[in-house]
């Protein structure tokens, strides 16, 4: 995951201040959605068992209970590597992105480094996909990685993109997929939908972190929001559902007082003491 200009790793996650050399003052989106984490346990004994078939040297350690262990040791870390190459592989090709919209939107940019560092990882399709995914819908940006702030809820975050897509401004957030089985882009987590949603309810948006200037929030209504999975063959674009929205935001606002009743527990010492007997028992 990109660290974008305001955003700071904390003891209780991703927080942003309001400039640059701020105090972090609100969590990030991601960290609020992050307080309900999905449980990967069985996906990490796949990785593991996995990661334990396919080493090459588990012929010659057959026999010897010290290869064996480091074996073991070595697979029980597969999901963490896996998790931290995908993030890895992810923020190339945000940055791809990024770049071709401040190319169209006529600032500086690097389209060619960039498409460089991911041709050299390999990864040159996801590129080659996103352009022709840029180019049929006729995206016409207005922000790329634009940071946002609500300052009711409490929390801030960075939108991958703020565009115009047939005629309508679109919330736009990327999730760089696998491809499955049978050649298609992997298909996004709804959860999509509550990031989404979170960033549609935005009061401000960052003008100059450094001055730490901020302005009204100029998409209050009448946003699509747009989840975009980008894939080496294929790009899938998704629209959240009206319906759903009301339901995912209150879901969001929930979160958000998990991780404040978090914070402040963390502030108050101990949860539980010691209690010794009764004087004379």
């Amino acid at each position: 995951m990109t660290q974008p200009q305001l955003a700071h790793a904390t003891d209780f996650g991703r927080m942003y201040s309001r400039q640059v050399g701020g105090l972090p003052e609100v969590p990030s989106i991601t960290t609020v959605i992050g307080q309900a984490p999905p449980d990967l346990a069985g996906w990490a004994g796949h990785m593991a068992a996995t990661a334990v078939v396919q080493d090459a040297r588990l012929g010659n350690a057959l026999g010897s209970p010290a290869q064996l262990r480091s074996i073991a040791r070595d697979a029980s870390s597969a999901a963490e590597r896996y998790r931290d190459e995908a993030a890895a592989r992810g923020d190339r090709v945000h940055a791809y992105a990024e770049q071709v919209a401040l190319r169209q939107l006529g600032q500086v940019h690097d389209v060619a480094g960039h498409r460089e560092v991911l041709k050299a990882h390999g990864e040159g399709a996801f590129a080659d996909r996103f352009d022709e995914w840029w180019d049929a819908y006729e995206v016409q940006p207005l922000a790329p990685e634009i940071t946002v702030w609500n300052h009711e809820v409490g929390y801030a975050g960075t939108l991958d993109l703020v565009a115009k897509i047939g005629g309508r401004v679109c919330l736009i957030d990327y999730k760089t997929k696998g491809t499955s089985r049978d050649g298609r882009v992997k298909p996004l987590d709804p959860k999509v939908v509550m990031q989404l949603a979170a960033g549609a309810q935005a009061q401000e948006q960052l003008v100059d972190g450094a001055r730490g200037a901020w302005e009204p929030w100029p998409h209050a209504k009448d946003v699509v929001l747009l989840g975009v999975a980008l894939g080496e063959t294929e790009v899938l674009t998704q629209r959240a559902q009206d319906a759903v929205l009301p339901a995912s935001w209150r879901r969001f606002w929930a979160l958000r007082q998990v991780w404040e009743a978090g914070h402040q527990l963390a502030g108050l010492g101990p949860a539980l003491r010691p209690v010794p007997p009764p004087a004379g028992a």
